[in-house]
């Protein structure tokens, strides 16, 4: 089994310690940033295949980070934040975020978080024998684990990336928010409706010519979210 690599950016010393301890623990690789230029630096030097950032570093912040990792990489993000408020939680998750942890938070529960994002980002699922599925110029290959729109790649984060295949794999079948979270995060859904929507908008922004007026993904307003031929 491949040794996976996780990098952890924060600007308290005995956190990046602490969470050092537990992930070798679990037998991963560790680097360790204070900082978001730092963690950017690290990341352009090595094979990283997680991040776990803090939102509040000097120099770089977690949110900048992430805005600037998301130009060119879709490894998953876990940020990190005091702060336990829906708006800090939706501004990370809408720069490109793929789970929030609050502090203070129990190790086993960041791990356990860590375990499920590596294996949403390595594993390759099979669809009924199918390897490519088209809709109207959208192309899933679950083998590559790529969408293209019209012949060019679009760039999705891994949860992204899972909300489209489940939509597309189930063509016309309308998911309500529980049901999208509690498939693509694989746990129970609680006030999921302002993280589902955010990754709804920005898919849109990834794969709508006008996302105000969406192609691909509908919206049937009191139920959920489709997909349709």
């Amino acid at each position: 089994m491949a040794k996976f690599k996780v990098l952890v950016a924060d600007d308290d010393q005995d956190i990046r310690d602490g969470i050092e301890i537990y992930l070798k623990n679990e037998g991963y690789d560790v680097l360790k940033a204070a900082d978001g230029q730092e963690a950017l630096a690290l990341l352009e030097a090595n094979e990283v295949h997680l991040l776990i950032l803090d939102i509040m570093m000097p120099n770089m912040d977690g949110i900048t980070a992430t805005f600037k990792i998301r130009e060119v990489r879709n490894i998953p993000i876990i940020m990190l934040s005091a702060k336990a408020e829906d708006s800090d939680k939706i501004h990370g998750l809408s720069v490109g975020a793929d789970d929030y942890v609050t502090k203070p938070f129990h190790p086993m529960e960041l791990m356990a978080r860590v375990k499920s994002q590596l294996r949403r980002y390595v594993q390759l699922g099979t669809y009924d024998g199918q390897k490519t599925i088209e809709i109207d110029g959208l192309i899933l290959d679950e083998e590559a684990k790529e969408i293209t729109l019209d012949g060019n790649p679009v760039k999705l984060t891994p949860i992204e990336f899972k909300i489209t295949e489940l939509l597309m794999k189930n063509v016309g079948r309308v998911f309500s928010i529980n049901e999208i979270y509690e498939r693509v995060w694989n746990e129970e859904a609680y006030n999921a409706e302002n993280i589902v929507a955010v990754h709804i908008r920005k898919i849109r922004e990834k794969i709508e010519a006008d996302p105000k007026n969406p192609r691909y993904v509908k919206v049937v307003w009191g139920i959920g979210y489709k997909i349709e031929k």
